[in-house]
Protein backbone atom coordinates (compact mmCIF):
# COMPACT_ATOMS: atom_id res chain seq x y z
CA UNK A 1 0.00 0.00 0.00
CA UNK A 2 2.89 2.47 0.56
CA UNK A 3 6.94 2.90 -0.80
CA UNK A 4 7.78 4.87 2.06
CA UNK A 5 7.76 5.48 5.65
CA UNK A 6 6.51 9.09 6.32
CA UNK A 7 9.38 9.78 8.83
CA UNK A 8 12.10 8.75 6.29
CA UNK A 9 11.26 11.06 2.99
CA UNK A 10 14.07 13.22 2.53
CA UNK A 11 15.86 15.69 0.08
CA UNK A 12 17.29 12.80 -1.38
CA UNK A 13 14.02 11.69 -2.58
CA UNK A 14 12.63 15.31 -3.96
CA UNK A 15 11.13 14.69 -7.63
CA UNK A 16 10.22 11.16 -6.71
CA UNK A 17 6.37 9.60 -6.41
CA UNK A 18 6.04 8.56 -3.29
CA UNK A 19 2.69 6.66 -1.33
CA UNK A 20 2.07 6.78 2.16
CA UNK A 21 0.13 5.69 4.31
CA UNK A 22 -0.68 6.76 8.03
CA UNK A 23 -2.62 9.36 10.54
CA UNK A 24 -3.55 12.98 10.35
CA UNK A 25 -1.49 14.36 12.99
CA UNK A 26 -2.66 18.39 12.06
CA UNK A 27 -5.20 18.74 9.42
CA UNK A 28 -4.79 22.48 8.48
CA UNK A 29 -7.58 24.62 5.50
CA UNK A 30 -6.08 27.93 4.87
CA UNK A 31 -9.01 28.32 1.77
CA UNK A 32 -6.66 27.98 -1.01
CA UNK A 33 -4.27 25.96 0.49
CA UNK A 34 -4.40 22.75 3.00
CA UNK A 35 -1.90 21.59 4.85
CA UNK A 36 -1.91 17.90 6.30
CA UNK A 37 0.78 16.43 8.62
CA UNK A 38 0.70 12.68 8.10
CA UNK A 39 1.94 10.53 10.91
CA UNK A 40 3.58 6.53 11.31
CA UNK A 41 5.76 5.07 13.36
CA UNK A 42 8.41 6.73 11.77
CA UNK A 43 7.69 9.98 12.41
CA UNK A 44 5.77 13.39 10.33
CA UNK A 45 5.70 14.49 6.75
CA UNK A 46 4.13 17.70 5.77
CA UNK A 47 1.57 17.18 3.00
CA UNK A 48 -0.27 19.90 0.60
CA UNK A 49 -3.21 19.79 -1.22
CA UNK A 50 -3.41 22.67 -3.91
CA UNK A 51 -7.06 23.81 -4.82
CA UNK A 52 -6.15 23.36 -8.78
CA UNK A 53 -5.57 19.37 -7.70
CA UNK A 54 -8.51 16.80 -7.48
CA UNK A 55 -6.68 15.67 -4.31
CA UNK A 56 -7.80 18.72 -2.38
CA UNK A 57 -11.07 18.29 -2.36
CA UNK A 58 -10.51 14.93 -0.55
CA UNK A 59 -8.38 16.97 1.80
CA UNK A 60 -10.97 19.47 2.74
CA UNK A 61 -13.07 16.63 4.54
CA UNK A 62 -9.67 15.20 6.79
CA UNK A 63 -9.95 15.48 10.42
CA UNK A 64 -7.94 14.76 13.34
CA UNK A 65 -6.59 11.30 13.61
CA UNK A 66 -8.25 10.06 9.97
CA UNK A 67 -6.18 7.01 8.61
CA UNK A 68 -4.82 7.59 5.12
CA UNK A 69 -3.21 7.07 2.13
CA UNK A 70 -1.30 9.82 0.06
CA UNK A 71 0.10 9.70 -3.21
CA UNK A 72 1.98 12.83 -4.00
CA UNK A 73 5.54 14.15 -5.44
CA UNK A 74 8.59 15.38 -2.75
CA UNK A 75 9.45 18.85 -2.76
CA UNK A 76 11.59 21.48 -1.04
CA UNK A 77 9.86 23.31 1.36
CA UNK A 78 9.45 27.17 0.65
CA UNK A 79 10.06 27.12 4.79
CA UNK A 80 12.18 24.58 6.25
CA UNK A 81 10.52 22.99 9.91
CA UNK A 82 14.05 22.30 11.66
CA UNK A 83 12.27 20.73 14.28
CA UNK A 84 11.04 17.59 12.37
CA UNK A 85 13.33 15.01 10.42
CA UNK A 86 11.43 15.60 7.25
CA UNK A 87 11.53 19.80 7.66
CA UNK A 88 13.28 20.64 4.53
CA UNK A 89 10.46 18.60 2.15
CA UNK A 90 7.32 18.27 1.32
CA UNK A 91 4.44 16.03 -0.64
CA UNK A 92 2.61 17.70 -2.73
CA UNK A 93 -0.63 15.62 -2.78
CA UNK A 94 -2.40 14.32 -5.80
CA UNK A 95 -3.98 11.90 -4.62
CA UNK A 96 -5.73 11.39 -1.08
CA UNK A 97 -7.54 8.28 0.01
CA UNK A 98 -9.49 8.48 3.41
CA UNK A 99 -9.08 4.67 4.62
CA UNK A 100 -11.27 5.39 7.73
CA UNK A 101 -12.45 8.70 9.40
CA UNK A 102 -12.15 9.31 12.82
CA UNK A 103 -14.71 10.80 15.21
CA UNK A 104 -14.45 12.87 18.13
CA UNK A 105 -11.19 11.62 20.61
CA UNK A 106 -11.43 11.47 24.22
CA UNK A 107 -7.98 12.95 24.10
CA UNK A 108 -5.34 14.30 21.94
CA UNK A 109 -1.87 13.44 21.23
CA UNK A 110 -0.42 17.11 22.89
CA UNK A 111 -2.52 16.36 26.32
CA UNK A 112 -1.77 14.52 29.25
CA UNK A 113 -5.02 12.56 30.06
CA UNK A 114 -5.28 10.45 33.59
CA UNK A 115 -4.03 6.99 33.66
CA UNK A 116 -7.53 5.81 33.55
CA UNK A 117 -8.25 7.58 30.48
CA UNK A 118 -4.80 6.20 29.10
CA UNK A 119 -5.68 2.72 29.77
CA UNK A 120 -9.47 2.79 28.36
CA UNK A 121 -8.22 3.69 25.19
CA UNK A 122 -4.92 2.45 24.90
CA UNK A 123 -4.87 1.91 21.34
CA UNK A 124 -4.87 5.96 21.37
CA UNK A 125 -2.26 6.15 24.17
CA UNK A 126 0.33 4.01 22.31
CA UNK A 127 -0.08 6.21 19.27
CA UNK A 128 1.37 9.50 21.38
CA UNK A 129 5.01 9.96 20.12
CA UNK A 130 6.61 9.40 23.80
CA UNK A 131 4.57 5.85 23.77
CA UNK A 132 6.50 5.02 20.31
CA UNK A 133 9.63 6.25 20.85
CA UNK A 134 9.74 4.03 24.12
CA UNK A 135 8.44 0.80 22.51
CA UNK A 136 11.38 1.24 20.02
CA UNK A 137 13.57 2.24 22.81
CA UNK A 138 12.72 -1.44 24.50
CA UNK A 139 13.58 -2.80 21.21
CA UNK A 140 16.51 -1.54 20.44
CA UNK A 141 18.00 -2.81 24.35
CA UNK A 142 16.40 -5.97 24.11
CA UNK A 143 18.02 -6.38 20.09
CA UNK A 144 21.25 -4.83 21.84
CA UNK A 145 20.96 -7.23 24.79
CA UNK A 146 20.73 -10.59 22.89
CA UNK A 147 23.56 -9.47 20.20
CA UNK A 148 26.27 -9.10 23.76
CA UNK A 149 24.77 -12.29 25.21
CA UNK A 150 25.20 -14.54 21.90
CA UNK A 151 28.59 -13.23 21.01
CA UNK A 152 29.68 -14.01 24.94
CA UNK A 153 28.84 -17.30 24.13
CA UNK A 154 25.35 -17.90 25.57
CA UNK A 155 22.34 -19.73 25.01
CA UNK A 156 19.01 -18.59 24.48
CA UNK A 157 16.75 -21.44 26.34
CA UNK A 158 13.04 -20.85 26.97
CA UNK A 159 12.25 -22.55 30.00
CA UNK A 160 8.30 -23.58 31.06
CA UNK A 161 5.63 -21.20 31.58
CA UNK A 162 3.57 -24.05 33.19
CA UNK A 163 5.23 -25.49 35.82
CA UNK A 164 4.86 -26.81 39.74
CA UNK A 165 4.84 -24.04 42.62
CA UNK A 166 8.52 -23.78 44.00
CA UNK A 167 8.39 -21.74 47.47
CA UNK A 168 9.79 -18.65 46.57
CA UNK A 169 9.37 -14.85 47.48
CA UNK A 170 5.94 -14.67 46.95
CA UNK A 171 2.64 -16.52 46.12
CA UNK A 172 2.02 -18.56 42.62
CA UNK A 173 -0.36 -17.72 40.09
CA UNK A 174 -2.32 -21.24 39.64
CA UNK A 175 -3.65 -22.44 36.24
CA UNK A 176 -6.55 -25.04 36.93
CA UNK A 177 -5.38 -28.21 35.03
CA UNK A 178 -8.38 -29.53 32.57
CA UNK A 179 -7.19 -33.04 31.73
CA UNK A 180 -6.54 -33.42 35.93
CA UNK A 181 -9.36 -32.16 37.68
CA UNK A 182 -8.48 -30.70 41.34
CA UNK A 183 -4.50 -30.53 39.81
CA UNK A 184 -3.42 -27.09 39.35
CA UNK A 185 -0.16 -25.60 37.71
CA UNK A 186 1.70 -22.42 38.98
CA UNK A 187 3.38 -19.81 36.49
CA UNK A 188 7.07 -19.48 37.05
CA UNK A 189 8.17 -16.17 39.60
CA UNK A 190 11.64 -16.61 37.82
CA UNK A 191 12.93 -19.93 36.00
CA UNK A 192 15.14 -20.52 38.91
CA UNK A 193 14.64 -24.16 38.91
CA UNK A 194 14.97 -24.46 35.34
CA UNK A 195 18.62 -22.32 34.89
CA UNK A 196 19.87 -24.66 37.79
CA UNK A 197 18.79 -28.29 35.69
CA UNK A 198 20.45 -26.81 33.03
CA UNK A 199 24.11 -25.33 34.39
CA UNK A 200 23.99 -28.96 35.85
CA UNK A 201 23.15 -30.90 32.28
CA UNK A 202 26.33 -28.93 31.24
CA UNK A 203 24.85 -26.03 29.44
CA UNK A 204 27.74 -23.78 30.82
CA UNK A 205 26.10 -20.36 29.80
CA UNK A 206 22.33 -19.87 29.17
CA UNK A 207 19.99 -16.66 29.55
CA UNK A 208 16.56 -15.57 28.57
CA UNK A 209 14.04 -12.63 28.44
CA UNK A 210 12.08 -14.23 30.45
CA UNK A 211 8.27 -13.49 31.90
CA UNK A 212 8.34 -13.89 35.48
CA UNK A 213 4.67 -14.14 37.38
CA UNK A 214 3.77 -12.86 41.16
CA UNK A 215 0.75 -13.11 43.36
CA UNK A 216 1.55 -10.22 45.80
CA UNK A 217 0.08 -7.16 46.47
CA UNK A 218 1.04 -3.76 44.42
CA UNK A 219 3.52 -1.61 45.73
CA UNK A 220 5.64 0.90 44.35
CA UNK A 221 8.62 -1.78 43.68
CA UNK A 222 6.17 -4.68 42.94
CA UNK A 223 4.00 -5.96 39.94
CA UNK A 224 2.50 -9.38 39.09
CA UNK A 225 3.83 -9.51 35.79
CA UNK A 226 7.02 -8.29 34.59
CA UNK A 227 9.94 -9.14 32.31
CA UNK A 228 13.67 -9.88 33.32
CA UNK A 229 16.89 -11.07 31.99
CA UNK A 230 17.57 -14.67 33.93
CA UNK A 231 21.10 -15.53 33.46
CA UNK A 232 23.40 -18.50 34.45
CA UNK A 233 27.36 -19.41 33.93
CA UNK A 234 29.25 -22.29 35.26
CA UNK A 235 32.99 -22.64 36.91
CA UNK A 236 32.87 -18.63 37.53
CA UNK A 237 33.65 -16.38 40.57
CA UNK A 238 31.62 -13.73 42.31
CA UNK A 239 34.41 -10.90 40.76
CA UNK A 240 33.50 -12.71 37.38
CA UNK A 241 29.56 -12.01 37.43
CA UNK A 242 30.68 -8.43 38.20
CA UNK A 243 32.73 -7.83 35.81
CA UNK A 244 30.93 -9.19 33.23
CA UNK A 245 27.68 -7.52 34.06
CA UNK A 246 29.35 -4.33 34.27
CA UNK A 247 30.55 -4.81 30.98
CA UNK A 248 27.03 -5.57 29.08
CA UNK A 249 25.85 -2.60 31.23
CA UNK A 250 28.26 -0.47 30.19
CA UNK A 251 27.99 -1.85 26.18
CA UNK A 252 24.15 -1.64 26.02
CA UNK A 253 24.27 2.28 27.89
CA UNK A 254 26.66 3.42 24.86
CA UNK A 255 24.56 1.68 22.03
CA UNK A 256 21.06 1.92 23.02
CA UNK A 257 21.90 5.46 24.75
CA UNK A 258 24.80 6.93 23.17
CA UNK A 259 26.02 7.34 26.97
CA UNK A 260 29.39 6.65 28.38
CA UNK A 261 29.45 5.24 31.42
CA UNK A 262 32.56 5.16 34.11
CA UNK A 263 35.17 2.35 33.58
CA UNK A 264 35.38 0.81 36.22
CA UNK A 265 32.24 1.37 38.18
CA UNK A 266 32.54 2.58 41.34
CA UNK A 267 32.29 -0.70 44.34
CA UNK A 268 31.55 -0.13 47.61
CA UNK A 269 31.87 -3.44 50.16
CA UNK A 270 28.69 -3.64 51.91
CA UNK A 271 30.47 -2.46 55.34
CA UNK A 272 32.10 0.23 53.58
CA UNK A 273 28.27 1.27 52.09
CA UNK A 274 26.64 0.96 55.54
CA UNK A 275 29.79 2.77 57.44
CA UNK A 276 29.27 6.00 55.05
CA UNK A 277 26.12 6.09 53.65
CA UNK A 278 23.78 3.68 56.22
CA UNK A 279 22.24 1.71 53.38
CA UNK A 280 23.48 -1.47 50.85
CA UNK A 281 22.04 1.00 48.16
CA UNK A 282 23.10 4.41 48.89
CA UNK A 283 22.24 6.82 45.91
CA UNK A 284 25.40 8.71 45.32
CA UNK A 285 24.16 11.63 43.57
CA UNK A 286 23.02 12.96 46.78
CA UNK A 287 25.93 14.11 48.39
CA UNK A 288 24.93 13.22 52.26
CA UNK A 289 27.72 10.84 54.14
CA UNK A 290 27.78 10.11 57.33
CA UNK A 291 31.23 11.16 59.02
CA UNK A 292 32.37 9.99 62.38
CA UNK A 293 33.10 11.99 65.28
CA UNK A 294 33.30 9.97 68.70
CA UNK A 295 37.00 10.99 69.09
CA UNK A 296 35.59 14.48 69.21
CA UNK A 297 32.85 14.40 71.90
CA UNK A 298 33.79 11.34 74.03
CA UNK A 299 35.30 13.73 76.54
CA UNK A 300 31.75 16.20 76.13
CA UNK A 301 29.20 16.72 78.89
CA UNK A 302 26.20 15.48 76.38
CA UNK A 303 25.38 12.07 77.71
CA UNK A 304 24.07 10.55 74.62
CA UNK A 305 27.03 11.38 72.40
CA UNK A 306 29.73 10.21 75.24
CA UNK A 307 27.86 6.81 76.08
CA UNK A 308 28.26 5.65 72.60
CA UNK A 309 31.64 6.74 71.90
CA UNK A 310 33.42 4.98 74.93
CA UNK A 311 31.48 2.42 74.05
CA UNK A 312 33.45 -0.34 72.04
CA UNK A 313 30.84 -1.52 69.37
CA UNK A 314 29.55 2.32 69.56
CA UNK A 315 29.53 4.78 67.00
CA UNK A 316 28.71 8.74 67.08
CA UNK A 317 28.03 9.89 63.27
CA UNK A 318 26.86 13.12 61.67
CA UNK A 319 25.36 14.01 58.76
CA UNK A 320 26.64 17.48 57.04
CA UNK A 321 23.59 18.94 55.05
CA UNK A 322 24.75 21.36 52.24
CA UNK A 323 22.56 24.80 52.96
CA UNK A 324 21.10 23.10 56.40
CA UNK A 325 21.75 26.31 57.65
CA UNK A 326 18.67 27.66 55.99
CA UNK A 327 16.46 25.39 57.48
CA UNK A 328 13.86 27.32 59.97
CA UNK A 329 13.35 25.76 63.42
CA UNK A 330 9.49 24.07 62.07
CA UNK A 331 11.07 22.36 59.57
CA UNK A 332 14.28 20.98 61.94
CA UNK A 333 11.30 19.72 64.41
CA UNK A 334 9.32 18.21 61.82
CA UNK A 335 12.46 16.61 60.58
CA UNK A 336 13.01 15.05 64.31
CA UNK A 337 9.10 13.72 64.30
CA UNK A 338 10.27 12.33 60.94
CA UNK A 339 12.97 10.03 62.34
CA UNK A 340 11.05 9.35 65.38
CA UNK A 341 8.59 7.68 63.04
CA UNK A 342 11.92 5.24 62.45
CA UNK A 343 12.96 4.59 65.82
CA UNK A 344 14.98 7.71 66.89
CA UNK A 345 14.66 8.87 70.68
CA UNK A 346 15.45 13.00 69.12
CA UNK A 347 17.66 14.73 66.78
CA UNK A 348 20.76 16.35 67.81
CA UNK A 349 21.44 18.80 65.24
CA UNK A 350 23.66 22.20 65.11
CA UNK A 351 23.34 25.10 62.57
CA UNK A 352 26.57 27.10 61.86
CA UNK A 353 24.84 30.78 60.91
CA UNK A 354 28.35 31.86 60.63
CA UNK A 355 31.32 30.19 60.72
CA UNK A 356 33.62 33.15 61.93
CA UNK A 357 31.97 33.85 65.06
CA UNK A 358 32.65 30.59 66.27
CA UNK A 359 30.49 29.17 68.86
CA UNK A 360 28.63 32.40 68.91
CA UNK A 361 28.03 31.92 65.25
CA UNK A 362 25.87 28.36 66.13
CA UNK A 363 22.45 27.93 67.05
CA UNK A 364 21.43 24.14 68.68
CA UNK A 365 20.58 22.93 71.97
CA UNK A 366 23.48 21.08 72.34
CA UNK A 367 25.95 23.66 71.72
CA UNK A 368 26.55 23.94 75.32
CA UNK A 369 27.78 21.00 76.70
CA UNK A 370 30.38 20.78 73.71
CA UNK A 371 33.67 22.46 74.33
CA UNK A 372 35.47 25.06 71.31
CA UNK A 373 38.21 22.56 70.28
CA UNK A 374 35.13 20.38 69.14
Amino acid sequence: MRSHYCGQINESHIGQTVTLCGWADVSRNLGGVCFIDLRDHEGIVQVVAEPDNPAFADAEKVGYEYCLRVTGSVRARHSVNSKIATGAVEVLAERIEILNASASLPFYNHENPGEDIRLRYRYLDLRRPEMQKTMRKRTALVQALRRYLDAAGFQDIETPILTKATPEGARDYLVPSRVHPGEFFALPQSPQLFKQLLMMAGMDRYYQIARCFRDEDLRADRQPEFTQLDMEFAFITERDIQDFVEGMIRAIFKEVQGVDLADPFPRLTYAEAMRRYGSDKPDLRIALELVDVAELVKNSEFKVFTDWANHAEGRVAVLRVPGGAALSRKQIDDLGAYCAKYGAKGLAWLKVEDLAKGREGIASPIAKFLDDAT
